[in-house]
């Protein structure tokens, strides 16, 4: 079974591939500068729960639906943050 910080890291990069987000943008949108974020995608760094929010906020889905991995994720994705 994989952790609660692996499923992010997974949903965090389904996340970013569907929408066509790249660090740099995720980072600015969360608050976090791309060093940052690149060292919690890696695993050098933890998630916050902060994090968790702002990531949820950005792409307009309840925290948990984030934390319940990148299929139930993706599936809450709403359609207007997917590009066309």
């Amino acid at each position: 079974m994989m952790s609660t910080e692996e499923t992010l890291r997974l949903t965090v990069a389904a996340l970013m591939q569907l929408t066509r987000e790249r660090q740099p943008d995720v980072a600015a949108a969360i608050g976090l500068t791309q060093p940052q974020l690149s060292r919690r995608q890696n695993g050098k760094a933890g998630w916050t729960l902060t994090d968790c929010d702002r990531l949820a906020a950005h792409w307009g889905m309840p925290t948990l639906d984030l934390l319940a991995g990148p299929t139930h994720a993706a599936e809450r994705l709403p359609a207007d943050r997917r590009p066309t």
